[in-house]
């Protein structure tokens, strides 16, 4: 096995253990994935993060749709959407579902989330889409996930949980926290009934402002003193 593998498969363990010490999940209710060349690293069913070992983690090639698995422990039963969304989805490398609290809460009364805070931009949209409801594991399920996903980062699964993607396991698991709190927001407005909605416009500005959220432009950072001499010894030379 590659080291850069076995350093990803850490990781998935490492952030199955997170989800349930940053409260978004309870048990081995959750799953992760992630991509890894041309297969998807996923969390196998039923086993208690604490007892995971890097070989425990169930590899699937991503072009097959079978089902076929290599590894001692059957993938997680939610695969399907884990391999529909890694295999269909550029944006997507890592894959966390978990079933908190307030996100399922919400997701029971079939209610999508909507522009109730600025960082619903964070998901792609003005909104955050409720799935409609079908058994766990089926492909179903995975359908109507895939579709609620479309042209967003995450999305409720009806009577069941959530979904987020990443381009990182890191990504993927802070969109999963962020989505908690925002539901969780949104939940305690509702019991206020005096929540105010944003526009699309007011949303529309943070994704754009998000584009550049977290970086450092050289060019508009201001010069320290120091620099600005350095400057003028330059321009004197």
């Amino acid at each position: 096995m590659k080291k850069a593998e076995r350093e990803l498969r850490r990781e998935i363990i490492a952030r199955c253990k997170e989800m349930n010490v940053n409260g978004i999940n309870q048990g081995t209710s959750g799953n992760i994935s992630a991509r890894f060349e041309d297969r998807m690293l996923v969390s196998p069913s039923a086993t208690p993060y604490d007892a995971l070992e890097p070989d425990m983690i169930a590899s699937m090639a991503l072009e097959d749709t079978s089902g076929a698995w290599e590894g001692p422990l059957k993938p997680s039963t939610e695969w399907r959407f884990h391999h529909a969304l890694l295999r269909e989805r550029d944006d997507a490398h890592a894959v966390v579902h978990a079933h908190p609290t307030y996100c399922t809460t919400l997701a029971i009364a079939r209610r999508e989330i909507p522009a109730c805070h600025y960082m619903i931009a964070a998901f792609g949209g003005n909104n955050v889409r409720c799935a409609g409801y079908a058994r766990f594991g089926t492909e179903e399920l995975s359908a109507m996930a895939v579709e609620a996903m479309r042209d967003r980062t995450a999305c409720l699964l009806a009577n069941h949980g959530m979904i987020a993607i990443g381009d990182t396991l890191a990504k993927a698991m802070w969109r999963a926290v962020e989505l908690e709190t925002i539901a969780r927001q949104y939940y305690l407005s509702l019991q206020m009934e005096r929540g105010v909605i944003l526009t699309d416009r007011e949303v529309d500005e943070t994704i754009a402002a998000f584009k550049g959220y977290g970086l450092q432009d050289d060019a508009e950072r201001p010069k320290s003193k120091r620099q600005r001499s350095q400057a003028k010894s330059k321009t004197a030379a």
